[in-house]
Protein backbone atom coordinates (compact mmCIF):
# COMPACT_ATOMS: atom_id res chain seq x y z
CA UNK A 1 0.00 0.00 0.00
CA UNK A 2 1.33 3.38 -0.93
CA UNK A 3 2.49 5.79 2.20
CA UNK A 4 -0.07 8.92 2.55
CA UNK A 5 0.60 12.96 2.83
CA UNK A 6 -0.04 12.66 6.44
CA UNK A 7 1.04 16.42 7.44
CA UNK A 8 2.81 19.49 5.77
CA UNK A 9 4.28 22.47 7.10
CA UNK A 10 4.92 26.58 6.13
CA UNK A 11 7.84 28.35 8.15
CA UNK A 12 9.01 31.80 7.87
CA UNK A 13 10.82 34.49 10.30
CA UNK A 14 7.25 35.32 11.82
CA UNK A 15 4.76 32.77 12.68
CA UNK A 16 2.53 34.90 14.01
CA UNK A 17 2.05 36.87 10.47
CA UNK A 18 1.94 33.69 8.67
CA UNK A 19 -1.09 32.70 10.83
CA UNK A 20 -2.96 36.08 10.08
CA UNK A 21 -1.69 35.90 6.31
CA UNK A 22 -3.04 31.93 6.06
CA UNK A 23 -5.84 32.27 8.10
CA UNK A 24 -7.34 35.52 6.46
CA UNK A 25 -6.81 34.16 3.37
CA UNK A 26 -7.90 30.42 3.43
CA UNK A 27 -10.16 31.05 6.36
CA UNK A 28 -8.33 28.44 8.08
CA UNK A 29 -8.46 27.57 11.60
CA UNK A 30 -5.21 27.91 13.29
CA UNK A 31 -4.40 27.46 16.81
CA UNK A 32 -0.75 28.01 18.80
CA UNK A 33 0.89 25.26 20.70
CA UNK A 34 2.25 26.75 23.70
CA UNK A 35 3.58 23.14 24.76
CA UNK A 36 5.45 23.17 21.16
CA UNK A 37 6.95 26.29 21.07
CA UNK A 38 4.39 28.33 20.20
CA UNK A 39 3.92 25.63 17.22
CA UNK A 40 0.55 26.41 14.99
CA UNK A 41 -1.29 23.83 14.50
CA UNK A 42 -3.65 24.34 11.04
CA UNK A 43 -6.99 22.43 11.78
CA UNK A 44 -8.01 20.19 8.48
CA UNK A 45 -10.92 20.60 6.75
CA UNK A 46 -13.27 18.50 4.82
CA UNK A 47 -11.44 16.79 1.94
CA UNK A 48 -8.05 17.99 3.07
CA UNK A 49 -5.30 17.06 5.68
CA UNK A 50 -4.00 19.01 8.49
CA UNK A 51 -0.47 20.69 8.98
CA UNK A 52 1.24 23.64 10.53
CA UNK A 53 2.50 27.05 10.76
CA UNK A 54 6.30 27.22 12.44
CA UNK A 55 8.52 30.14 13.01
CA UNK A 56 12.68 29.63 11.31
CA UNK A 57 15.73 29.79 14.10
CA UNK A 58 19.24 30.60 12.60
CA UNK A 59 19.68 26.67 11.79
CA UNK A 60 16.93 26.55 9.75
CA UNK A 61 16.52 28.01 5.88
CA UNK A 62 14.68 31.50 6.84
CA UNK A 63 11.25 29.86 4.65
CA UNK A 64 10.15 26.87 3.80
CA UNK A 65 7.44 24.43 2.69
CA UNK A 66 7.94 20.93 3.62
CA UNK A 67 5.38 17.84 3.41
CA UNK A 68 5.28 15.18 5.42
CA UNK A 69 4.91 11.10 4.37
CA UNK A 70 3.59 8.61 6.80
CA UNK A 71 5.77 5.36 7.10
CA UNK A 72 5.81 2.26 8.67
CA UNK A 73 9.71 2.22 9.77
CA UNK A 74 11.24 5.74 9.86
CA UNK A 75 15.26 4.49 9.89
CA UNK A 76 14.65 2.15 7.43
CA UNK A 77 12.76 4.32 5.07
CA UNK A 78 15.57 6.79 5.46
CA UNK A 79 18.20 4.39 4.65
CA UNK A 80 16.30 3.18 1.37
CA UNK A 81 15.71 7.20 0.89
CA UNK A 82 19.53 7.19 0.34
CA UNK A 83 20.34 4.36 -1.29
CA UNK A 84 18.17 5.56 -3.75
CA UNK A 85 20.36 8.87 -4.41
CA UNK A 86 18.70 10.90 -1.48
CA UNK A 87 20.69 12.73 2.11
CA UNK A 88 19.70 12.56 5.50
CA UNK A 89 18.68 15.74 6.11
CA UNK A 90 17.81 15.55 10.24
CA UNK A 91 17.51 11.36 12.02
CA UNK A 92 14.61 10.34 13.30
CA UNK A 93 13.56 13.20 16.05
CA UNK A 94 10.86 11.88 18.82
CA UNK A 95 7.75 14.41 19.04
CA UNK A 96 6.60 14.01 22.59
CA UNK A 97 3.34 12.04 22.47
CA UNK A 98 2.94 12.05 18.85
CA UNK A 99 5.35 10.02 17.15
CA UNK A 100 8.52 10.62 15.10
CA UNK A 101 9.91 12.57 12.31
CA UNK A 102 12.88 12.24 9.51
CA UNK A 103 13.99 14.52 7.25
CA UNK A 104 15.58 13.81 3.72
CA UNK A 105 16.56 15.54 0.79
CA UNK A 106 15.91 13.92 -2.71
CA UNK A 107 18.37 13.93 -5.42
CA UNK A 108 17.74 17.56 -6.67
CA UNK A 109 17.66 18.60 -3.15
CA UNK A 110 13.94 18.67 -2.14
CA UNK A 111 13.40 18.52 1.59
CA UNK A 112 10.67 15.88 2.13
CA UNK A 113 9.51 14.71 5.52
CA UNK A 114 8.66 11.23 7.19
CA UNK A 115 6.56 10.29 9.75
CA UNK A 116 5.92 7.27 12.04
CA UNK A 117 3.23 7.70 14.70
Amino acid sequence: MASPVVHWEIAGRDAAKLQEFYGDLFDWEINAQEEMDGYRLVEHSEGGIGGGLLQTTERMPTSHVIFYVQVDDLQASLDNAVALGGQSVMPPTPIHGIGAFAIFADPDGNNIGMFQG
